[in-house]
């Protein structure tokens, strides 16, 4: 059974920063991309940013482009989002997730992603 495992968040000033991470373990299903989305009360699940298999290609939001940075090892398994200026509205559940995107557009749905990770909590204060 493939688990990803989401470690990182926590309670943070606006302005500051958080790393997030994901750690795969076990089988690794259709790991070719890896995302984060998140989730706040009441909303549904969006899309924060996505990264390809050579991690040579990345997708933003436009609510966190510039701020924020997916990077992935390969070696380890692991897929990391830089959070850097923060602020109150991104607050919310970030997920991780793993999945086999067909064409470019397809990195922002959570349906092309097939393992998800439990969630860690972000609180971005004002």
């Amino acid at each position: 059974q493939v688990q990803l495992v989401e470690s990182g968040g926590g309670l943070v000033q606006a302005g500051g920063s958080l790393r997030l991470s994901c750690a795969a373990s076990g089988r690794i299903c259709s790991s070719d991309a890896m995302a984060w989305f998140r989730q706040a009360p009441g909303k549904e699940r969006d899309f924060v940013a996505a990264i390809n298999r050579s991690g040579g290609v990345t997708y933003y939001a436009d609510s966190v482009k510039g701020r924020f940075t997916i990077s992935r090892d390969n070696a380890k398994n692991t897929v990391y989002l830089q959070m850097n200026s923060l602020k109150p509205e991104d607050t919310a559940v970030y997920y991780c997730a793993a999945g086999r995107p067909v064409f470019s557009i397809n990195y922002r749905y959570t349906a092309s992603y097939d393992c998800w990770g439990q969630g860690t909590q972000v609180t971005v204060s004002s």
